[in-house]
């Protein structure tokens, strides 16, 4: 009798998923401030050791009140590196440094991205090698460094690119086609590393959020009056999101909680794609 209540027991203890990253060591690329930052943070919250990239050559303000907030009240950490992510070189060294530091990676948030509002009839060949250059080569090499560290160190674990809504649909009243192409491109790129990097136990995610408030879009409203009504009526909520509404959303992609979820894309975007 008491067995069965002890094997009752366990298997309802398996029920509960498990959201911690306790003792687990991440890699945040876009995250000096924005929607990175904010997942960084819930990162640390969570437990985690997480290491912000970004090409700001020094912290934003933004991101040092975080880390001070982290490193009173969260039980991970928070680290800042300055990294552009076009320098493959540097960046897989400055990654390498990371997975050395614990003998473990557990993988990534790539949440680096830039946008050129601009008809499709005025793009040079240079704008949009510059936008594929960070949004998609960029994401891609991230990636790859990350998961050589994984692999070398034979550490299992997650990771997650930041794409958008974007790459799924045409925006209206966007005028970003490079933009969104890149978006597309990087779903597609999750699911391919998915299938390669499965037997070495690295699962691979997008998450595509619909319109949030970030510096960016609200350069996007500067550059185009009214835009930000004209999306506010386009979802079925009727309102922008927040950084803070896509944390769980990582959370549970980093985590076990989502161990048999891989090759996959969470759109979460208010209903936007769904009418």
């Amino acid at each position: 009798m008491a067995n069965n209540t002890s094997n009752n027991h366990h298997q309802h203890q398996k029920v509960y998923p498990n959201f911690s990253l306790r003792h687990r060591v991440y890699v945040v690329t876009g995250g000096g401030r924005g929607l990175g930052l904010c997942m960084a943070e819930a990162m640390t919250e969570a437990g985690a050791e997480v290491h912000c990239l970004d090409r700001l050559q020094d912290p934003d303000p933004e991101f040092l009140a975080t880390q001070e907030l982290a490193s009173r009240s969260h039980v991970g950490s928070l680290y800042y590196h300055h990294v552009d992510i076009r320098d493959t070189e540097f960046l897989n060294n400055t990654v390498a440094k990371i997975a050395g530091r614990h003998r473990r990676l557990d993988g990534l948030v790539a949440a680096a991205g830039i946008q050129q509002i601009q008809p499709a009839i005025d793009y040079s060949a240079d704008d949009i090698t510059k936008i594929m250059d960070v949004n998609y080569t960029g994401a891609f090499m991230t990636a790859q460094a990350v998961a050589r560290q994984m692999i070398a160190h034979k550490t299992h674990g997650s990771i997650v690119f930041i794409a958008s809504m974007s790459g799924l649909i045409a925006n209206r009243g966007l005028i970003s086609p490079a933009y969104n192409a890149s978006k597309a491109a990087l779903i597609q790129l999750g699911r391919s590393l998915a299938m390669e990097w499965g037997p070495h136990g690295i699962r691979v995610n997008s998450l595509s959020p619909g319109h949030i408030v970030t510096p960016m879009v609200e350069k996007n409203f500067e550059e185009v009056p009214g835009l930000d009504k004209i999306w506010e009526s386009e979802n079925m909520l009727g309102r922008l999101a927040r950084p803070e509404e896509f944390t769980g959303a990582a959370i549970f992609m980093l985590s076990d909680s989502s161990s048999f979820m891989t090759g996959s894309n969470i759109v979460i975007d208010g209903g936007h794609t769904a009418w």
